[in-house]
């Protein structure tokens, strides 16, 4: 077999444009944490993305008896690439994927294993057994987790545990999402059953109200790492810093928080003196300038773009579902599958603006079009 045909059939065995979807988790994980990305931010995605290629090599492997039958074009049953090699990529990558978890700090160290684990019982036990598709959105959630956790780090200033937990409802909603798509591609083989689809209908519109509803909230941090606001409206108690200020990293009066508004100070998402991080500057009345002219908030953009990205979200994951439902024939599941699976991108965009990051949100959305047009080349089913 030739160099091009070898390249070929690695990609479709580690389905590489489902690769594209995998980098939003770290991202929107770290933006639930109020926290910028950083190097541990990349280190949670390298960690990522080795722990999915690793799932989707062992899954080939473990299915290759089956897929023999089913699909007998796919790599493993068609010869082009040995049962062993698959096996031991998925090892390697396995241990890879650990390492640079390990570079993040233990608490990243300690999620990535708890992911890794539920990779291999999802694709070696898990997978034929009604735990299935529980067990791929543990694992979905698991890596969204992974981000918000490395990116907080190991440090005392930020809480790993806490920050982890603020980031608890957007690992829910994307875990809410994976297991719909995953209970659909349980026929995708065969078809055959409209239940699937349209109860995954069903999740997508409560989703794209969930993300595309409501009020932008950067959740905000108390002194001893207590989240006050987990960015989806939901409030736990939380003690604040001495001094009445819930600095970020610092426990001196009046300095800025990320979400508070201190006096004197410039937080995200204040209309003090400075502007925001995020969104265009606001313009005070003062006499020198006379009135402000009426400009767009930051809030009305947030939720501007909050909305496109959840109506991206909607329309990626609803068509091919809403045609799966109608005649859900195996060439149409799959289709609605892959939709799925690409409908990531816009619905991790979409959590990382309902946290307050609109920055982050228009780096994972830059992703879509890449994944759209490699999809075209090898599935990513």
């Amino acid at each position: 077999m030739s160099a091009v045909a070898t390249r070929r059939a690695w990609a479709e065995l580690l389905r590489l444009p489902a690769l594209f979807t995998v980098p939003g988790d770290a991202l929107a994980g770290a933006a639930a944490t109020g926290l910028r990305p950083n190097h541990r931010t990349l280190l949670a995605i390298g960690s990522s993305l080795c722990l999915y290629e690793a799932g989707m090599a062992l899954n080939d492997w473990a299915d290759r008896a089956e897929d023999a039958v089913e699909r007998p074009e796919r790599p493993l049953p068609s010869g082009r690439i040995a049962p062993p090699a698959a096996l031991t990529a998925a090892t390697a990558l396995t241990a890879a994927g650990l390492a640079l978890a390990s570079r993040a700090g233990r608490p990243s160290l300690a999620v990535a294993g708890a992911l890794a684990g539920t990779v291999w019982a999802y694709d070696l036990a898990l997978k034929h057994t009604p735990a299935g598709p529980a067990a791929m959105a543990t694992a979905r959630g698991l890596d969204l987790l992974l981000g918000a956790t490395a990116t907080a780090g190991p440090d005392h200033d930020h809480d790993p545990r806490s920050r982890a937990t603020a980031a608890a409802p957007s690992a829910a909603a994307l875990a809410a999402h994976t297991l719909a798509v995953t209970v659909v591609s349980r026929r995708e083989a065969q078809g055959g059953s409209s239940t699937a689809p349209l109860a995954a209908l069903a999740t997508t519109a409560a989703l794209t109200r969930l993300v595309g509803a409501g009020t932008t909230r950067r959740p905000s941090v108390g002194w001893d790492g207590d989240v006050d606001d987990d960015g989806f409206g939901w409030r736990r108690r939380g003690r604040s810093a001495p001094g009445g200020s819930a600095s970020r990293g610092s426990a001196s009066t009046g300095s800025a928080s990320r979400g508070s508004a201190s006096t004197g100070s410039a937080s995200r998402g204040s209309a003090s003196g400075l502007a925001p991080e995020s969104g265009p500057a606001l313009r005070t009345a003062t006499p020198e300038s006379g009135p402000a002219p009426r400009t767009a908030t930051p809030d009305t953009a947030h939720r501007a773009l909050r909305g496109a990205l959840a109506l991206a979200y909607a329309g990626t994951a609803a068509r091919p579902l809403f045609h799966a439902a109608l005649n859900p024939s195996p060439p149409l599941t799959q289709r609605a599958v892959g939709g799925g699976i690409r409908a990531m991108i816009p619905l991790q965009a979409a959590l990382a603006a309902r946290t307050g990051a609109p920055v982050t949100a228009l780096l994972t959305a830059a992703l879509a079009p890449a994944a759209r047009r490699f999809a075209r080349k090898v599935s990513v089913t």
